[in-house]
């Protein structure tokens, strides 16, 4: 075990990094705050050397690993993760949870209501307990108007919806609601909506879109729709998330059609699945994806997947730089259409009841098929009420999150900004280089959300080095299991401002474990489920254990879940999500898949998934589809089996691809690594990487015959546990 905080002196900050003079100045610092501590906690002078910013983002990784693994070297011996970060009161106060909670809560909770932070596991099981109240108070703190109110927030009325009826009787069109401006919360027409820059242009000011132009530029779009397209078509959008493609998403919506997302680094192959299953009428796309200095070509992709029409967008200039086809429309002559009419800049929204499809996403379940989630214009609300709640969305911030349409975090990054008044921030490019990290910091970003592969990126490249964060108040992480360390570095940048940790999926529209500026954050672990979110976790025969005590197991979902899907387009909701799962205090719990851990002090870890399907880099995948490509990968194979395992030292899920030979082949596991990544890139996506490749004799089976992969999984995680202590 290494030296404490106390122990510490200059030659050891200078072997952290320091020059001798910034080592002697941090040494007296720290001894000052050790004289005036009254505690021998080294993570509460953690919190104080935090608080008075006597680490600065400037300072060398080492160092900052050398103070904290210091402050935290007996953290670990009660069995609850170090803590990193503690909300002042007066913070806590000012954080739209806070707030509501100061308003609402003796009125709520009586005499039992202390203050935001004292009092959040108290109001957040009140919460789940009443969640009619909880929305009914959080709703007016969106900019969502219903055309026709609803009837009431919940109706559990129908025994067949185990997840009841929500707003029953409203109509509205959630993407005019995103574009109207409101005296609550303060969102003006002249507000900057969107901020952007194209890469390339690191140099230059960023371009800003305020909330009229961005309005009238959604309705130029959905008048073209109108003479396009007919109201209630699904239309699919692969690009790049750029400032179009959200025009184009919001437009769709207020015309009264369907999102259908695509991602735009997906094959052709998975283009036509998604396009066949929504029944798509059309998509827009880009001619070439524009990426870290290097076009890549999209349009070729997409025609090899449909027939339907579409409309291309130039990733460049005002012309597109391809040939099209007869039935496909340029982005200058669809526009042209929309400006045929009377008032180009002006729409009358298709105003729809609440349950209307606005959008389908996908997420790969098991079967090698991608599940078809469509969301209706509750789920926005869902996913801009969690972003309000624990990323504290204000008027004034502005939020980034390199993503794509073509996941649910595109969406939520829509919703969760134009919601609730927040800008919007767009980078135009790779986010793994230091232009996008310039304009994080020229565009004045507040909240940055991210997936760990891409902070592991950009701490192992240094990139970003030289660059003032310090105007982030929140990081946001999803995707992918957190690396400690990476965090470190990525919180550092600003202070140790707190990184929120959420972790969900699509058939929610929102995350149902997160962390909470209300409450003290470890990295890596979320500290409270969402806000009217129950779960328990449940042992190996599907009993749940104690809701106080440290565990291990698979969660189940309490089922009235505000925003959870409550059908599926290609699969049996019932049965992907209810079939088999226990009744707990009367209800049948609904399924998610994860394994989750509770540490002492209630902090959750999550430690893979259930059933066979995995992450790779922030997208679920399942052990079928990455067999199916890699099982005619090449002559030698007979069968393979795909899993992931997370690293010992924690950090993204990594592909591992079991192998048997066919009799009389050889071949060994770098040729077959080689084999299995171009398949898979080729064919599902050319983002997954295969980490290792083991060949084997043979796989262990049930007796039926069944693939064991969790077997193989956990030999796998043993071998690299031994590996990792050598």
């Amino acid at each position: 075990m290494g030296k404490s905080i106390r122990e510490l002196g200059v030659d050891e900050f200078v072997k952290g990094g320091l020059n001798v003079e910034e080592a002697n100045e941090l040494y007296g610092a720290v001894r000052d705050v050790l004289s005036h501590s009254s505690s021998s906690s080294p993570t509460k002078i953690w919190h104080q050397l935090v608080t008075l910013k006597l680490l600065k983002p400037s300072y060398p990784h080492s160092l900052h690993q050398l103070v904290y693994y210091s402050s935290h070297s007996h953290a670990l011996i009660d069995g609850q993760p170090p803590l990193y970060w503690f909300p002042s009161l007066e913070q806590a106060r000012r954080t739209n949870l806070g707030r509501l909670m100061e308003a609402n809560g003796p009125k709520l909770l009586g005499d039992s209501y202390k203050d935001p932070i004292t009092s959040f596991p108290l109001f957040h099981k009140f919460s789940v307990q009443h969640p009619q109240v909880y929305w009914s108070l959080v709703l007016k703190e969106l900019s969502v108007s219903f055309v026709e109110p609803p009837k009431c927030v919940l109706d559990t009325s129908d025994p067949t919806k185990h997840g009841g009826t929500w707003f029953p009787g409203s109509v509205l069109n959630i993407a005019d609601c995103c574009l109207q401006p409101s005296a609550h919360p303060n969102k003006l027409d002249d507000s900057v909506a969107i901020i952007w820059r194209d890469e390339g242009f690191d140099d230059s000011e960023v371009n800003r879109v305020t909330l009229k132009q961005l309005r009238q530029q959604v309705m130029l779009v959905a008048n073209a729709i109108d003479a396009t397209f007919s109201k209630g078509d699904a239309i699919a959008i692969d690009m790049q998330m750029t400032v179009n493609a959200v025009v184009i998403y919001l437009a769709i919506v207020l015309a009264g059609c369907i999102v259908v997302s695509i991602a735009d680094s997906f094959a052709p192959k998975e283009i036509e699945a998604r396009l066949r299953i929504s029944k798509a009428k059309g998509i827009f796309t880009q001619d070439f994806i524009s990426r870290g200095g290097r076009k890549f070509p999209l349009y070729s992709r997409v025609i090899q997947a449909t027939a339907c029409k579409v409309i291309v967008l130039p990733v460049i200039g005002n012309d597109v730089k391809v040939q099209l086809r007869d039935q496909d429309l340029s982005w200058k002559s669809f526009l042209s259409t929309g400006r045929q009419h009377p008032r180009s800049d002006h729409y009358s929204p298709v105003y729809r009841p609440i349950d209307s499809f606005t959008n389908i996403l996908f997420s790969s379940g098991t079967t090698g098929e991608p599940k078809a989630i469509p969301w209706t214009q509750l789920q926005p609300i869902r996913t801009a009420a969690d972003g309000w709640a624990f990323m504290d969305f204000q008027c004034g911030d502005v939020y980034c999150w390199p993503s794509s349409l073509g996941w649910a975090v595109g969406p939520t990054l829509v919703y969760s900004c134009f919601l609730s008044g927040a800008t919007l921030a767009l980078y135009h490019g790779s986010p793994l280089g230091h232009g996008f990290g310039k304009f994080v910091q020229d565009a004045g970003v507040t909240i940055l959300g991210t997936v760990p592969s891409l902070v592991k990126a950009w701490k192992s490249s240094q990139c970003m080095e030289g660059l003032d964060w310090t105007k982030i108040k929140t990081f946001c992480s999803t995707g992918e299991t957190s690396n400690v360390d990476d965090d470190l570095w990525l919180s550092s940048k600003s202070y140790y401002k707190p990184i929120i940790e959420s972790c969900g999926g699509t058939e929610l529209a929102s995350c149902y474990i997160i962390g909470s500026k209300l409450q003290p954050q470890a990295f890596g672990a979320f500290s409270t489920s969402s806000m009217t979110t129950g779960f328990v976790i449940l042992d190996e025969n599907g009993v749940a254990y104690p809701e106080d005590g440290s565990c291990v197991g698979e969660v189940g979902l309490f089922p009235l879940y505000m925003g959870a899907s409550d059908r599926l387009l290609n699969a049996n909701h019932e049965e992907v999500y209810f079939k088999g799962m226990p009744i707990y205090k009367g209800k049948v719990l609904r399924r998610h898949g994860d394994i989750i851990k509770r540490t002492v002090g209630g902090y959750l870890i999550v430690q893979g998934r259930a059933d066979d399907t995995m992450n790779l880099g922030g997208i679920k995948t399942s052990s079928v589809e990455i067999e199916r490509v890699c099982d005619r990968a090449d002559e030698c194979i007979l069968e393979t089996a795909a899993i992931s395992v997370a690293p010992a030292t924690g950090g993204p899920e990594q592909l591992v691809i079991f192998v048997v030979l066919k009799k009389g082949y050889n071949s060994n596991a770098t040729t077959l690594k080689k084999i299995f990544s171009k398949a898979i890139q080729a064919n599902l996506n050319p983002l997954f990487k295969v980490s290792l490749v083991n060949i084997v004799s043979e796989f262990p089976r049930t007796a039926t015959n069944k693939l064991l992969r969790r077997v193989l999984r956990d030999q796998m995680k043993c071998e690299l546990s031994v590996q990792s202590r050598l």
